[in-house]
């Protein structure tokens, strides 16, 4: 009985969407998003030489951990600082840049959505920028400055440390790229339910895979073994998992035909 009425449900949110959605052919959609990859890539040409204007400053920020630690960069190629400035300045352009490309790519998927969907673009762009800014953040001030100590302080103390321009920048960009994407979970999340290809019971049911996905995750980034100092990466990322959970029971559809027919 409840499969039927789901099924009722579903049919019904189909052709209520073909109702509201404009059909668009193949073509049309490629030519969208060309126009939204090529806007995009303009924004984030104008972010980064606006970026590139401060490289010192972004380059300050970038050895800032290392010279806490009192170790200065090096480099074995004459190209190594110009790439340095030009990878700094391209994540800066792109932080600048990312609320003008969030928003191109929620024209391009907005025409998907109902209309009462669309009014999530400026909750979609706000939370997609400030959980990216959380994560890196997260991983600047705490992640980052924990490793150096505990891979240079505690493991490498009876050794000299060289450490390249190259080296530092990819290890850098790994932690702090890394945790600013894995916060975006619940916007995945979001999403996923509000197509509804996951549900809160689904997320809530599977929890136990996901505390394993996320400890390995943990694992992975945290510089040392011990499993209090893998619990203070992993919590992090499991209160985005609920949080993710909250996000599926607010958006998926079941909850919206529910409402319908309580009112009905």
């Amino acid at each position: 009985m409840v499969d039927t009425a789901d099924a009722i449900g579903k049919a019904r949110d189909a052709v209520t969407r073909r109702a509201e959605l404009p059909g668009m052919s193949l073509m049309e959609h490629l030519d969208e998003l060309r126009r939204r990859i090529v806007r995009s890539a303009l924004y984030l040409f104008c972010g980064f030489i606006v970026a590139y204007l401060f490289h010192e400053r972004l380059y300050g920020l970038v050895e800032l951990p290392l010279n806490a630690l009192h170790i200065q960069l090096n480099y074995t190629h004459p190209m190594d600082p110009l790439n340095l400035y030009l990878q700094v300045s391209l994540i800066g352009g792109a932080i600048i840049a990312s609320p003008f490309i969030l928003y191109q790519v929620w024209l391009f998927i907005s025409p998907g959505l109902y209309q009462k969907e669309k009014r999530f673009v400026v909750p979609f762009m706000v939370a997609t920028v400030g959980l990216f800014l959380c994560g890196a953040s997260f991983g600047y001030f705490f992640v980052l400055p924990g490793a150096l100590k505990i891979l240079i302080v505690g493991f490498g103390a009876k050794f000299h440390s060289i450490i390249t321009i190259e080296e530092y920048t990819g290890f850098f960009l790994s932690i702090i790229l890394g945790l600013g994407i894995s916060f975006e979970l619940p916007i995945l999340i979001f999403f996923l339910a509000m197509f509804g290809i996951v549900s809160p019971r689904f997320l809530w049911k599977n929890i136990r895979y996901a505390i394993l996905a996320v400890f390995l995750v943990a694992a992975i980034i945290c510089p040392s073994p011990d499993p209090g100092t893998m619990c203070i990466y992993a919590v992090p990322m499991l209160g985005l998992y609920v949080l993710g959970i909250g996000v599926a029971w607010w958006v998926h559809p079941s909850r919206k035909r529910k409402k319908e027919e309580t009112a009905q």
